[in-house]
């Protein structure tokens, strides 16, 4: 049944009323990724509304990839770890949101994260209506707020599903929840042409592999990432791929000497809408947790997720995927670096377990198959 304005309750239609919305994520861009399907519920809920997303230099470069995202403004929160501007940043931030006349924000945090530093930043402006979690009464810094009794342990809800709850509060419902991510035509082309300027076959099927990741407690030795992908090569016929950040090139360096059969290399290359374009026509996706894995969950590619036992509520939402790790005392420790000194949890991983996990996922043997990457309008779409 489809409601009218007096089935929705009063506070949801004030909700629904809003037609200026502001949506904050600070951090990365796996983390805003996880947030589209709650942003996507706002946007189907209030299709005429006005959509700003206010997140760091990393996260905000995903907007141009989600269509509910009308605009981006870029902010490195000084309270989210990484930032480093002065006050002055500060200033300009709250003069450019109060000449936006928001009349509306959700703030989105995960479990450990205060959002009461955002609220009082929107609070400042003049927002009237300002939603987020929150452990403590947060009074009038929040107009509506759901008390936040998460702890970081197993079997707590995903990333995903935290943030359509907190919509869903005020009356924000998801037709779908799957993860968004769009890129056009451009960017498969342009991708072609940097595959092959890299020695890449086009008609032959590929695997990407991703040796990067922001915290070294989540990465997995790139070597081993070399050795997995040079089995994986071997097994099924298809070319290695590696992608990865101008910051990542040495990494990827590392993991191609272990290889015989030729790997391509697209580090420092790629574009986000590029690298999407590349992971979606992949037979498969092998990464640490970052980015990428939830591109491959947002693009139907099956993936393999080295995944660290830093925090349990960000495996890949809702795919076709391996997710591999070695149990130790010290799960959910919450950090970027191993204080055990071990990273037992990833380093017990054998290489040969990621290519046996690739393997599994690739459907058809390709040994003897070549298909070309596709290229036109297919690739606007979510697979």
């Amino acid at each position: 049944m489809t409601l009218t304005a007096n089935h929705i309750a009063p506070r949801h239609q004030a909700w629904r009323d809003a037609r200026n919305i502001l949506v904050v994520r600070l951090d990365n861009l796996g983390d805003v990724l996880m947030t589209t399907p709650a942003i996507q519920a706002i946007k189907q809920s209030s299709p005429d509304a006005r959509i700003t997303l206010l997140s760091s230099r990393s996260g905000s470069a995903i907007a141009r990839h989600v269509p509910a995202l009308d605009n981006v403004i870029v902010y490195d929160a000084p309270w989210v770890k990484g930032s480093s501007h002065g006050n002055q940043g500060d200033r300009r931030m709250l003069a450019a949101l109060g000449r936006e006349n928001f009349d509306a924000v959700v703030i989105f945090t995960v479990c450990t994260q205060s959002a009461l530093p955002a609220a009082l930043l929107c609070r400042l402006v003049g927002i009237p209506l300002r939603l987020a979690y929150s452990r403590e009464n947060p009074h009038d810094l929040l107009t509506d707020w759901v008390p936040d009794q998460e702890v970081c342990n197993d079997g707590m809800r995903h990333e995903v599903a935290r943030q359509l709850d907190l919509v869903r509060s005020v009356g924000f419902h998801a037709s779908s929840e799957r993860l968004v991510f769009r890129y056009a035509a451009s960017d498969v082309l342009s991708m072609r042409r940097k595959f092959v300027g890299a020695g890449g076959d086009l008609m032959r099927p590929y695997i990407v592999v991703h040796p990067g990741a922001t915290s070294a407690s989540r990465r997995y030795p790139a070597e081993r990432f070399g050795v997995a992908a040079e089995r994986i090569c071997r097994d099924s016929g298809c070319q290695a791929v590696f992608s990865g950040g101008h910051d990542e090139q040495a990494l990827v360096a590392r993991a191609c000497a272990q290889m015989h059969e030729p790997a391509v290399s697209l580090a420092g290359q790629l574009t986000l809408g590029e690298l999407a374009a590349l992971i979606a026509s992949a037979q498969v996706t092998v990464c640490n947790n970052s980015g990428p894995a939830h591109m491959a969950a947002a693009l139907g590619t099956p993936v393999v997720v080295l995944y660290a036992l830093t925090h349990p509520q960000h495996t890949p939402w809702r795919a076709k995927a391996r997710v591999l790790n070695s149990d130790v005392p010290c799960r959910n420790c919450l950090k970027s670096v191993c204080t055990e000194r071990h990273h037992d949890c990833l380093m017990k991983v054998d290489a040969e377990d990621v290519a046996n996990a690739a393997m599994d996922l690739i459907e058809t043997p390709l040994a003897t198959r070549r298909t070309p990457i596709p290229a036109g309008s297919a690739f606007l779409s979510l697979r």
